[in-house]
């Protein structure tokens, strides 16, 4: 059994399973709290636990999970290209709210991090908070942060999204559909776009679009930082 847990397999599989589980709760539970990849790592998290396995035992597969996050990573420009209609109708203020959201929300955080005194490590793992996980993760090591502390930073981002972007919506009154379609993709990458998807299909594609436009503009913000 020792052998099996520290074979890369048993990563792999701990980590397909626990998220499948993750989806068929949340189709079952219909609630945007219950994230798939949230409760992955919960029940993932607690079988380590549970049986006494060392993470680095788990990490052997998991460090082939993490390689898929470059073609990942790659995969968001068919997102775009297969919105491409769209954009070329809506180019400017896609772009424009793109620029504007991310750079918000890297200053945002910044000016956060540097009021609680928190370090340059807890700063860099959090600057890219609102963006895909692939890319996330990608900046977060570049730039000297916690992959670790990325990856829960983006979670509870996009559970935030799914959960209070409607509500949102709603308060500030907001009727254009393309303005709440890139904000929420902006803002919350693929857990708001759930919630976009939800709203209209006009909602749902600027929001597809916003997660690899924003994702592009947070990386090369990344580079002066």
């Amino acid at each position: 059994m020792k052998e099996w847990f520290s074979s890369p397999f048993f990563g792999i599989v701990l980590c397909v399973l626990t998220f499948r589980i993750g989806v068929l709760v949340q189709s079952r539970v219909k609630t945007p709290i219950a994230n798939p990849l949230l409760i992955a790592i919960v029940l993932t998290a607690a079988f380590l636990i549970a049986f006494k396995i060392p993470y680095e035992d788990f990490n052997i597969g998991g460090q082939v999970i993490s390689a898929l996050l470059v073609p990942a990573t790659a995969a968001l420009a068919v997102s775009i290209y297969n919105q491409k209609k769209i954009l070329k109708e809506y180019f400017i203020p896609a772009v424009g709210g793109c620029l504007v959201g991310s750079a918000t929300a890297v200053v945002s955080i910044l000016l956060m991090c540097r009021a609680f005194g928190l370090d340059d490590t807890l700063t860099a793992s959090l600057l890219p908070k609102s963006v895909t996980m692939p890319i996330a993760v990608g900046i977060s090591e570049q730039i000297g942060g916690h992959a670790s502390i990325t990856i829960a930073a983006v979670i509870v981002t996009g559970v935030f999204g799914a959960v209070f972007s409607p509500l949102l919506v709603k308060l500030f009154r907001i009727k254009d559909s393309v303005t709440t379609g890139i904000s929420i993709g902006t803002s919350s990458h693929i857990g708001g776009t759930t919630a976009a998807i939800a709203m209209g299909e006009t909602e749902g594609a600027m929001s597809s679009i916003a997660i690899g436009i924003a994702g592009l503009i947070t990386t090369v913000i990344s580079i002066f930082l």
